[in-house]
């Protein structure tokens, strides 16, 4: 195959793939035999097999492939220039209507950090486990700032450990202030509130004790931690905006179709389950443990290969209810953005797995969302021996005291907050029928929304019973 070949080969070519590059040798072929990141018609990253060694290829094609080309090759000189540790550039090249190519040595038995901080993310907040991972991430990027670079897209993933050896890699998002000389703090406050705000919330209380590992490495610098956090804020803004944007468009992250007939998504590596799944929904309820069948919503406990689901189907009542819905996002919509939302927040809730609104000529008619089963108990069941007298599990009265400071801190409202939609899972308390939530700007259009959610909540106990005193006294009040 030609280089060019690619730039139609979509988003998942048939491996292996043989593919002629030249260096000055001559050419040769490279052996591309799987796939790790690929970015449609553009980018293909993956392991293969040149002149009889193991690498890394990243092929850039189409009309953007010299501009890539420049911008990776750039960024793996200025880490090697300066001395910083990164997968060994070689072979490269750039032909005129075929693409670039950069073959890096393969870093056998490497993890990324993401991968790493996956295995010990569970662990109690900053456990040794946690501590390490980070550790190593903000001393080699303290290791960068004071070599007078950035990365700009920085994350986990684009740090790799080999035998205690940490690795920079990804070029294309290498930037440079003035090489050979630390980084202006402004810089680095910015790229280090990329950083944490790519961790989870509940460690921001730790970042000024985190910074020590940066500090060891560049301390060029004081930080004041009110700036810092600062700007962790406004990026985790603008990733949740970002994010929230792709649940609706073809993406690494969601296979999405629109059209006249049909608003189609699916979470990436779910399509291949979901696409009969949606493709006989109707049937699959009829055939399934159903918990509300009838009016606005049929929901039920579906089987797949073993795989306990939950189908909504919102359906359309009549001509008059099917006016008052066809020009507005449906609530099946709205469900699966908010409880991507709640994922992207690390509030618990089952996982969105597909959506499907049906159209005719744009026009919405009923629609349809997969989410994971919850097997636990709503808290209502869960609740039910502790009436009388309050005495809940603390561990559980603290999970919902956790439930409540993340949705004031994050200015969300439920809309329906009775106890069936709130589920014990694993160690949490998780949300359901997401149909009425809504993330607030503002704490004044907020504090009423929550007033009602709180209500609303309370109403699942008599009032005089020790457990309505006990959760009373424990739910904060606006």
């Amino acid at each position: 195959m030609r280089l060019s070949e690619l730039h139609k080969a979509g988003r998942a070519p048939e491996l292996p793939l043989s593919i002629t590059l030249a260096d000055a040798a001559g050419p040769a072929q490279l052996q591309l035999l799987s796939l790790l990141r690929v970015l449609p018609g553009q980018r293909y990253v993956g392991a293969g097999v040149w002149r009889g060694r193991p690498v890394l290829a990243k092929l850039l094609v189409g009309s953007k492939a010299a501009r890539n080309f420049e911008r990776e090759l750039a960024g793996v000189r200025l880490l090697a220039e300066q001395g910083l540790t990164t997968p060994l550039l070689l072979a490269d090249g750039l032909q005129a209507g075929e693409g670039g190519w950069l073959l890096f040595e393969f870093l056998e038995q490497a993890e990324s950090l993401a991968e790493a901080w996956s295995a010990v993310q569970d662990l109690p907040l900053l456990a040794d486990e946690q501590q390490a991972v980070l550790a190593d991430a903000l001393s080699a990027i303290g290791q960068m700032h004071l070599k007078g670079l950035w990365q700009e897209d920085l994350h986990l993933d684009n740090l790799l450990r080999q035998n205690g050896r940490l690795y920079l890699i990804d070029g294309a998002g290498i930037c440079a202030e003035q090489p050979g000389k630390p980084l202006s703090r402004n810089k680095v406050l910015e790229n280090l509130g990329v950083f944490f705000a790519q961790l989870p919330k509940n460690l921001e209380p730790f970042i000024e004790e985190l910074l020590v590992h940066y500090l060891l490495s560049n301390g060029e610098h004081a930080l004041p931690l009110e700036a810092l956090l600062k700007q962790v804020e406004k990026v985790r803004a603008w990733r949740l905006n970002d994010f929230l944007n792709k649940v609706g468009r073809e993406c690494t992250l969601f296979s999405v179709q629109r059209g006249a007939f049909a608003l189609r998504a699916i979470r990436r590596e779910e399509e291949a389950v979901m696409l009969p799944v949606l493709a006989r929904a109707d049937d699959l309820l009829e055939q399934s443990h159903l918990y509300k069948t009838g009016g606005a919503a049929s929901v039920g406990k579906v089987d797949v290969a073993g795989r306990a689901l939950v189908v909504k189907r919102y359906n359309i009542k009549g001509f008059a209810h099917w006016l008052k819905r066809f020009w507005r996002p449906s609530r099946a919509w709205h469900s699966w953005r908010e409880g991507n939302r709640l994922a992207f927040l690390g509030i618990a809730t089952p996982k969105p797995l597909a959506l499907l609104e049906t159209r005719f000529l744009w026009l919405r008619c009923k629609a349809y969302l997969v989410t994971e089963y919850l097997p636990g108990p709503d808290i209502i069941e869960r609740f039910a021996p502790y009436i009388e007298h309050g005495d809940a599990p603390e561990s559980e009265l603290q999970a919902l005291d956790v439930l409540f400071a993340d949705l004031i801190r994050e200015r969300i409202s439920h809309g329906d907050l009775k106890g069936h939609n709130v589920f014990w899972d694993d160690g949490r308390w998780a949300l359901i029928d997401l149909d009425s939530m809504c993330q607030h700007r503002s704490l004044s259009s907020f504090a009423p929304a929550y007033a009602r959610d709180r209500a609303r909540f309370m109403r699942n106990w008599p009032v005089g019973s020790g457990l309505y005193q006990v959760i009373d006294g424990r739910l904060p009040k606006l």
